[in-house]
């Protein structure tokens, strides 16, 4: 297998992707805006349960844990409150274990299918009935699930797969973005600075980091959708560039689902956001 490289526009910062040599887990990585894109294998971070639902997977209701402890709880707000001076409690999660994008060809010849569980489980050394394993499983499950009305979704096993995606639901690609963070830290207000900025109207591709072996990303592209760089100081002096993501049509969501537990609103009434935790992209076309 030849060794190419990959390059996309990425928060201005450049994607530069090597995909090695053909070996599962290479010397493949992907830098986004000069501040990296972190790759999780999916260890459950504080608070989160293994069989929560995907809180950015808006068919399925909270589970009553998810709604208490979850701490991507907080990353949901309503577009009315995002202006310079608001404040919100959010914490930032740095994932420490990184997984590594699979070269496209490889990535091709390894099944991504619930029927193909105990093959994917013996590939990668999973023992069946682990906390891996029923993370790798919810992810399939996830993937395998019909997209919401208005939306179309596909969940990408390779950067090239998912760069293909875009470019083919957008035409032309303008920069990929995420949320940039100075440090981690814990739990924190962060204050809406001066200079929020719109980055797509209306249309664009999310991609949503999922817990894998390898790096999968669900994407769903929607014609619904508002996205916003917005600059937030932290009450400890730390600074970031958290991507907001404003859907205008909630109507086909789940009504259970955590935002509305969260929020106290009902589906389809009033445009409800969130901010994207560093892993996750949003796909701006020109």
């Amino acid at each position: 297998m030849e060794e190419k490289s990959t390059s996309v526009n990425v928060g201005g910062g450049g994607v530069n992707v090597n995909t090695g040599k053909g070996k599962p887990g290479g010397d493949t990585h992907v830098n986004v805006g000069g501040k990296g894109v972190g790759v999780n294998t999916g260890k459950p971070g504080g608070g989160t349960h293994v069989n929560d639902p995907d809180p950015f997977n808006y068919l399925y209701a909270a589970s009553e844990t998810q709604i208490h402890e979850d701490p991507n709880v907080a990353l949901f707000f309503l577009e009315k409150d995002m202006h310079p001076g608001a404040t919100m409690s959010l914490h930032f999660i740095e994932n420490t274990e990184k997984s590594a994008f699979l070269p496209y060809q490889t990535a091709q010849k390894i099944p991504f299918s619930s029927d193909k569980l105990p093959e994917i489980f013996n590939k990668f050394s999973v023992k069946p009935g682990s906390v891996k394993a029923e993370m790798m499983k919810n992810t399939i499950k996830e993937c395998e699930q019909p997209a919401i009305e208005g939306e179309e979704k596909y969940c990408a096993t390779s950067l090239e797969s998912m760069i293909d995606y875009s470019i083919s639901k957008l035409g032309k690609v303008d920069q990929a973005v995420s949320t940039e963070v100075e440090k981690q830290t814990p739990m924190q207000k962060y204050t809406i600075a001066a200079g929020v900025q719109k980055m797509t109207d209306d249309k664009a591709v999310v991609c949503h980091k999922q817990n894998y072996a390898y790096a999968v990303f669900y994407c769903h592209k929607s014609e619904t959708t508002r996205a916003y760089m917005v600059p937030l100081e932290g009450a400890g002096g730390t600074k970031a560039k958290a991507l907001a993501v404003c859907h205008t049509d909630t109507s086909a969501w789940n009504p259970k689902h955590l935002a509305f537990q969260f929020l106290k609103v009902e589906p389809g009434t009033i445009p409800v956001c969130h901010f994207l935790p560093r892993d996750h992209i949003v796909w701006v076309p020109k």
